[in-house]
């Protein structure tokens, strides 16, 4: 997907930094696998239901906002641009990112019609937990897909071939805003059709 930079490294100290700090886990191991059991189901069921392209992305984004802390998940995006950020921006910037971070990952998902994810360990971790899934495409070798379960229980990060989306939609959405010159109202404009 995409290559890992020096600012990619940068910008995970700052990811860091914004995520908040968690308590000893009151979550289980099982508890975790059992929420990305039931996401995983979800995903697989949109993926094998034939759906048009667009059905399929609104289902994409209902999963997400079901199992995803889109709240902190957005918010790590905005990083440091979220404190000049109103109120009114930080929710319009939320729901915006959603839809298309739900939109570009739904594409990658797409890729698995014919294919299915199955859910193969859980281990802990220190915001929480990581559940390993295993996703299987026609024509292709199998790869790793990971989620990183906090004791809010939900998704807070997700890994396809190693490639870590919180730290890539931080670099993102920083590039994004600095074509913009920090216009925060315009990126919210142009993720809500973006992808």
């Amino acid at each position: 997907m995409t290559h890992l930079s020096r600012r990619h490294f940068l910008a995970a100290g700052t990811a860091m930094a914004v995520l908040p700090a968690m308590p000893a886990h009151a979550l289980t191991g099982q508890q975790a696998a059992g929420l990305v059991g039931n996401l995983v189901n979800e995903i697989n069921a949109v993926i094998a239901s034939g759906r048009s392209e667009s059905a399929m992305y609104r289902e994409f984004e209902r999963i997400f906002r079901k199992y995803g802390d889109t709240s902190l998940i957005a918010a790590n995006a905005l990083g440091v641009d979220g404190r000049r950020a109103t109120s009114a921006q930080k929710k319009a910037f939320t729901d915006a990112f959603t839809g298309y971070i739900s939109r570009k990952y739904g594409k990658r998902f797409r890729e698995f019609i014919g294919g299915r994810l199955e859910v193969q360990s859980v281990g802990s971790i220190r915001r929480g937990y990581e559940v390993r899934c295993i996703a299987y495409l026609r024509g292709s070798d199998p790869f790793r897909v990971s989620f990183h379960v906090s004791d809010s229980n939900k998704f807070y990060n997700l890994f396809i071939e190693g490639v870590d989306m919180l730290l890539t939609e931080r670099t993102e959405i920083g590039s994004m805003l600095d074509a913009r010159r920090g216009d925060i109202d315009a990126l919210i404009r142009d993720l809500r059709t973006a992808s």
